[in-house]
């Protein structure tokens, strides 16, 4: 399977991050220059409107960056967009957070339940997720959908567990459709 554009650009970056030792330092640049991205719509806008020049687009991230992001990051900016990868950007910063958080020990989960989850619920999701995982730490992002009807569902990178009543029901329906036949 062909790897994302997003993973082979942040893994590029990744090695080179461990190679120079600043994983620590480059995420928190990296999340920065993100934000400043998000907080500035009309600069991607810039980046990726067909009738500006590759050229100044070069410029304008270097003069936007150069001297407030490390060398790399600046690199790494020019190369996506010399690429034509800039829609990619926002991918690729993530795609390189979630590496460096995964070498730290830090999970993120994703956690959805019909309705909102007390603080002591929650607190008690998050231990029993350290308990059953090998995460350090846990970064739980919680979810309402009432479709849910009650259970929760619970997704930690390419992992899901699914104890939701909908799920069971669907279940127990195509159980009964087969059962008919």
């Amino acid at each position: 399977m062909a790897k994302l554009v997003s993973s082979t650009y942040a893994d590029a970056l990744f090695e080179l991050a461990i190679e120079k030792n600043k994983t620590g330092e480059w995420k928190e640049e990296i999340e920065a220059v993100k934000a400043i991205l998000q907080e500035n719509p009309q600069f991607n806008e810039l980046m990726v409107h067909p009738r500006i020049l590759k050229e100044e687009k070069l410029k304008l991230a270097e003069e936007a960056f150069a001297g407030k992001a490390d060398p790399e990051i600046v690199g790494l900016i020019r190369i996506v967009i010399e690429k034509d990868r800039y829609t990619q950007i926002e991918a690729i910063f993530d795609e390189f957070i979630n590496l460096v958080k995964e070498r730290e020990g830090i999970g993120t989960a994703w956690v959805t339940t019909a309705k909102e989850l007390s603080a002591a619920q929650k607190q008690a999701v998050e231990k029993k997720l350290l308990d059953t995982t090998d995460y350090k730490a846990m970064e739980v992002n919680y979810d309402i959908d009432e479709d849910v009807i009650a259970g929760m569902i619970i997704r930690i990178g390419d992992r899901v567990v699914d104890s939701t009543v909908r799920t069971r029901l669907n279940g127990l329906t195509r159980n009964l459709l087969q059962a008919q036949v």
